[in-house]
């Protein structure tokens, strides 16, 4: 039976190491509502949002090199979706604090 539920995912501490943030089920879809994105640790960074497609290693930039001021949080309020396996994943360029909060729609079919 289908549903529909909305949820939220939470992330602290991501780093230059690869994050995922929401990793997809097959029979889903999930539409990305908002993502916040707050360094923590009071030092500038750069980061990576992107989609890994079926979480096979092959990555779709959302943003690449984004700038994130110390201290700041920066927001994406655009909607976009991903579907079954897919990866919603985050990477900061160098050592970091930075906790991301994503809100999405979970749709099965």
């Amino acid at each position: 039976m289908a549903s529909e539920l909305l949820k939220v995912s939470h992330t602290a501490g991501v780093t230059n190491s690869e994050s995922v943030l929401l990793n997809g089920v097959n029979g889903h879809t999930y539409t990305i509502l908002s993502i916040l994105i707050c360094e923590t640790a009071g030092a500038a960074e750069t980061f990576d949002l992107y989609i890994d497609d079926g979480g096979g290693g092959t990555d779709y930039e959302i943003y690449s090199d984004q700038a994130l001021a110390a201290n700041a949080t920066f927001e994406h309020t655009t909607k976009f979706v991903i579907e079954d396996e897919d990866h919603l994943c985050a990477a900061t360029a160098s050592s970091a604090n930075v906790d991301i909060i994503v809100s999405y729609l979970d749709q099965t079919r």
